[in-house]
This record gives C-alpha cells, structure tokens and sequence, in this order.
C-alpha cells in the first residue's frame, strides 16, 4: 500500500452509491459542487443489487403467477404454469444491471467523478480511499456518509447465507425451498412469505417480539390474517425465539409461544427483524460523532453533530426505505448550497408487495382513538368496484381516518390491487392537510381502483344514518 502525500482537493466527497449517495451527489452536481462518489461496491447499492430491486421482481413474479389460472376468464386458454427459478434469476441479472448502467450514466451526463475503494474519515475535512493496491487523501468541503445499513441478526442466530439466509441472500437462492421458516413481521418479511409460498414452498411466519398482530391499521391486520391463512402460510403471534439452527440439510427453530415450548423444522431459514447501519470502518467514532440508538443523530438539514458533514439513508433514525434516503439526498444537496431545506419523515407511505399489496401512511385508527381524538373512519371495499371486478381483484378496501370536527385526513390505508399507486394520493393529501372533500370532490377516471375513494364519504354518512335510526 502505498500512501499519498498529497491530499487532493473536492467540494464534495459522498460516501456509498446507494439511491441515497447517487441521488445527492446528482444534486449536488447540478448545483454546481465538484463531486466525488466513493463506492467499495457496486453502484447502485444494497437496494439496486440485493434489495428493492430483487424482492419486488420476485414479488412480480408471484403476482403474475398468482393470475394464470383466472386467464380462461379472458378468453385465454393456457397449459399448466410451471415456474423456473433459474430463468427468473436469469432475469434479475439482466434488470439489476440495465438499471446499474443507468445510474452509471446519470452520474457521468452529471459529471460525478466515481471512485471504487474503501472509505475512512481521518479528520473532520479529510478523508482516506483504501483501493487495495494504493490509499489516497482527499481533503473536502462537504462530506456526506451514505453507506446504508445491512440486516440485523439476533445473537442467538448464525445466518450462513446457505440455509439461514437474510435479505442479501434470500433473493439469490438457486431452489425454491421445501420448507421456509420466516422470522419478522415488517413488510420485508410479509413479501417473502406471500412470494415464496406462491412458489410452491411451504411457509411458517413467525412475528419476533412476542407480537400478536402487524404493524397495519387493524382493519388490514384483519385482512391480512385472513389472506396469510388462505394462502396456507402458518402465523405463529405472541412466540419468543429461542433458537435457529442448522441440522444437515434442515433447519431447526425452537419457539416459546403462550408458555409452551414449540418445534419447527424446515429446510431454509429467512431472519427480518430490523437494520444496522454500516458505520465499522468509517472513521465516525475518531470524529466523536453524536450518535442516537446506534445510528448517526443529524439536525433537519441532515448536518451531523460535525457541521461540514451529513449523512442520509439507512445510518440515520427512522425507517429503512429507500424513498427516506432519496428525499434526504434532495435536501443534503440544497443544505450544502445554502438553500433553505428540512426533512420531515412524517408522511412517508409505508408499501408491502404482497399478494395483495398494502399501503398505509399516517395514523392508524388505533393511533389516533390512543391520542384522544375525535375521528370518523370510513371504508369502502372493492366488492363494489367495477374496474376490481374486471380484473378479478374484488379483495381489497380502502380506509380513511378524519378528524371530525375539523374534517381533515389524518390516515389513508389501501389493501389490495392498486395499493401502491394509490398511496400517493393519500400522501398528497396528508401533505396539504386535506379535508375529506378535497379527495372527495375531484373527478376519478371511471373504471378505475381511484372511484372507491369517493364513496368512502358516502359510506359514512350511511353509517351515520344508520346509528341515529
């Protein structure tokens, strides 16, 4: 290793080329800043490569294998499905890295400088690059740590990537396994369950925590204990984990659930309870850096408790979303060029690709009756939906949460086909302080999932009606 004598000069140095890191150091040049992009990786991070990505085109591939058999309903006669991992692999290579190549390409129209190495901080305005065969020395303006987290695994657990797998390993498996023991109860783990069941394997979700329910409005949990039994997933709730561990080729899980010693054997083991951030190595406890729960403490503008350095993404609180890094990225790049910016976590939609999908953004019912609040809850199911009909997709509902006397909407919750794109509205709403008129009153396309928002009103002055009777 040979070290430089000289520190070269960068108003911006990023570190990790997650959608975090690539996103501001894009802003950032378009702001007129010099940037350098570090990454010991490959350009798109754990999310391009082994997260987001990957589990939702196997989610993808779930869903459209969920729809073969009704295509007789359309006129189209098909032979028995079958489904190929291999071939499905064959595909995630060829989309991780088309859009590889178009980060790659964003970066270089935006003239971001990318730096392939190891990353240290030696001192509150220097930084040092490890490449293997040479170590270089920047000196910067800006610094902004972006280097994600990686899953976070109990100690009583030894995840192997080969029979006990976290989300870096689940998505390459090579065989869909006989038996998948699942432990988690956030949307990662729901996708996985729904996903690889509609595979063909066999699948045991067990909630971590001694939970009894998910972290959905209640009358999604409903739902979706509803689904997870047809679907033939075994939900174990209020258990404790007491071990996980690998036998030959089978995995053995010993739980505690309602005082009683439970024994679950399975051929692979899938963990998701939580991230850590990727901060070993950095340099971040030489600076001294305030530190909240393990994660780096920033002020709104993203600054840490050193003001010339930010960090976004998965190293700082809140929840572990790509849409979080890419919103804090906006704001980093407007910060560091004197821009007035702050973020605001409040209104981030939280998606599950299952089958079928969920999304949820603000209060839930039971957050808001637990904070005294005066509400009214309407609901209206797709049953009723002409568009829901067509496609063969009447399981699902949407759920408003109002504030009653002052008619703003305070939650908007959607369960089944549509969720995902159906959450933007609600988080529009929420964004503006929207009463219940403003989703209301404007015009939906008809057929559409959309139409189900506007009768969400009139179900509940029919409720309304029905209790002064």
């Amino acid at each position: 290793m040979v070290v430089g004598e000289i520190a070269e000069q960068r108003d911006v140095v990023i570190i990790g080329g997650g959608p975090g890191g690539y996103n501001a150091a894009i802003h950032a040049a378009k702001q007129g800043f010099h940037v350098t992009l570090i990454e010991k990786g490959n350009l798109g991070g754990i999310c391009l490569n082994e997260g987001c990505i990957p589990s939702k085109l196997f989610s993808t591939s779930a869903t459209k294998l969920s729809e073969v058999d009704n295509m007789s309903n359309y006129g189209i006669q098909m032979g028995e499905a079958s489904f190929d991992l291999n071939g499905l692999q064959s595909y995630r290579g060829k989309v991780v890295g088309n859009l590889r190549k178009g980060v790659e390409a964003l970066c270089k129209a935006n003239k971001v400088e990318i730096i392939e190495g190891h990353a240290s901080f030696l001192s509150e305005d220097r930084i040092g690059v490890d490449h293997g065969h040479q170590f270089d020395v920047y000196h910067f303006n800006h610094a902004v740590i972006a280097t994600g987290g990686r899953p976070f695994i109990p100690n009583e657990i030894k995840a192997d990537g080969k029979r006990i797998l976290t989300g870096h390993s689940l998505y390459r498996l090579e065989e869909v396994p006989e038996h998948l023991l699942i432990y988690g109860s956030d949307y990662i783990a729901l996708e996985a369950a729904m996903t690889f069941r509609q595979f063909g394997a066999s699948v045991s979700l067990v909630l971590e925590e001694e939970k009894s329910d998910f972290e959905y409005d209640s009358s999604i949990n409903r739902e979706l204990k509803r689904v997870l039994k047809k679907q033939k997933v075994k939900v174990y709730t209020e258990a404790s984990l007491k071990s996980i561990d690998v036998d030959g080729e089978k995995v053995v899980g010993m739980l505690r659930q309602k005082g009683e010693d439970v024994h679950i054997e399975a051929t692979h083991a899938f963990i998701s309870v939580g991230i850590e951030p990727n901060l070993s190595d950095l340099g971040v406890d030489r600076l001294r850096m305030k530190m909240e729960k393990g994660f780096l403490s920033t002020d709104a503008g993203m600054r840490t408790s050193i003001e010339n350095i930010y960090a976004i993404g998965d190293v700082t609180t809140g929840p572990s979303l790509a849409v979080k890094a890419i919103k804090q990225a906006e704001v980093v790049a407007k910060t560091m060029g004197g821009i007035p910016a702050e973020f605001d976590p409040t209104f981030i939609p939280l998606v599950a690709h299952t089958l079928p999908p969920i999304a949820s953004v603000g209060m839930t019912e039971q957050e808001a009756l637990e904070k005294d609040l005066n509400v009214r809850v309407g609901q209206f199911g797709y049953g009723g939906n002409g568009y829901a009909t067509i496609h063969g997709k009447r399981e699902g509902f949407i759920k408003l949460i109002i504030q009653d006397d002052t008619d703003v909407v305070l939650g908007f919750h959607a369960f089944g086909a549509g969720a995902v794109e159906l959450i933007s509205t609600g988080t529009v709403a929420l964004e503006m302080a929207a009463r219940d008129e403003d989703l209301s009153f404007p015009h939906y396309p008809h057929p559409s999932y959309n139409e189900s928002i506007t009768m969400i009103e009139t179900e509940i002055k029919r409720a309304k009606e029905a209790n002064v009777k």
